[in-house]
């Protein structure tokens, strides 16, 4: 790699920079930064490389490389780790030699502007959610929680960022986009202890294997009952309904169903009383950026 970008990625995070940040300090399109810094653009121009370093501070002393790598916290000289396939296959000796083994100490650690899910001791890194991003989320929480209003139900739902300690061991954060929980007893005042029953992920480019694949397999693994992934850019809805384990399904059994936008969905939780609409949520946001649908831009 690019020595210059390696002295970017270590500055990145040692100030706790997001990609987002970086973007706006230095003025170039989030996409590039993602790229650049993903390692997905193998010679950026210099150009590029100039703007980048202007993303940083520029009082004061600059700490030099040697400085950076022994004053850094631990977690910031990890490599990201890949989004889908580590740990669940076999990563090279040494490539990550912390990743798999980070606990909630690490997370809790970190500085409070670093965000990022601690999945089976692998921290991931989490940019902030876009705009439309937040608001599909918000209108489905918004649902949820009129439908509940007045109910007198024990469910509570609830939003990102909202820190969930999956599997109740010290090796897991997550932080879903919308949740319900049932179970009053597992919400503590630093974290969700526990499987909420009802999850909703809306599905951006930056997190969508993550979602698709390895979030699934936790939430189902964790007690989660309903899991809905939602795709703004193609219009439609996943619905995982986890059955509980049998002797026939050690694991329990999985109902899949997909919905486009032209059909509410019902929450089976609420025994399908509930519905979204999810063309009237994309309409209304057609309505706010006029013709230039969001979801048809690459989202950070």
């Amino acid at each position: 790699m690019n020595p210059i970008i390696e002295d970017i990625l270590l500055k990145k995070r040692l100030y706790a920079y997001t990609n987002r940040i970086i973007a706006e300090r230095s003025g170039l399109p989030l996409s590039t930064v993602q790229k650049v810094l993903g390692g997905a653009t193998k010679s950026p121009g210099v150009k590029t490389v100039e703007a980048l370093q202007r993303a940083f501070p520029e009082e004061g002393y600059q700490p030099s490389r040697e400085e950076l790598l022994r004053e850094a916290p631990a977690y910031a000289l990890q490599p990201a780790a890949p989004l889908v396939f580590y740990p669940y296959t076999n990563a090279p000796a040494g490539k990550y030699p912390r990743q798999g083994s980070y606990t909630i100490s690490d997370y809790l650690s970190l500085p409070d502007d670093q965000r990022v899910e601690l999945i089976d001791g692998v921290f991931y890194d989490m940019d902030a959610p876009s705009v439309p991003h937040q608001l599909v989320g918000g209108e489905i929480f918004y649902r949820i929680k009129s439908f509940l209003h007045g109910k007198n139900a024990p469910c509570v739902p609830l939003m990102a960022p909202t820190d969930v300690q999956l599997d109740q061991d010290e090796k897991t954060i997550l932080e879903p986009d919308v949740m319900v929980v049932c179970d009053r007893s597992i919400i503590t005042r630093p974290r969700i202890f526990g499987a909420p029953d009802f999850v909703v992920e809306v599905l951006s480019t930056s997190t969508r294997n993550k979602d698709i694949l390895i979030k699934t397999r936790k939430y189902r693994m964790a007690g989660v009952k309903e899991y809905w992934m939602v795709d703004m850019r193609h219009e439609r809805v996943t619905k995982m309904l986890f059955e509980p384990p049998t002797e026939e399904e050690p694991e329990g059994d999985i109902i899949t169903l997909v919905y486009s936008f032209d059909e509410p969905v019902p929450v089976s939780l609420f025994k399908e009383e509930l519905k979204i609409n999810f063309r009237e949520i994309h309409e209304l946001y057609q309505f706010v950026y006029g013709n230039q649908c969001p979801w048809e831009k690459e989202e950070g």
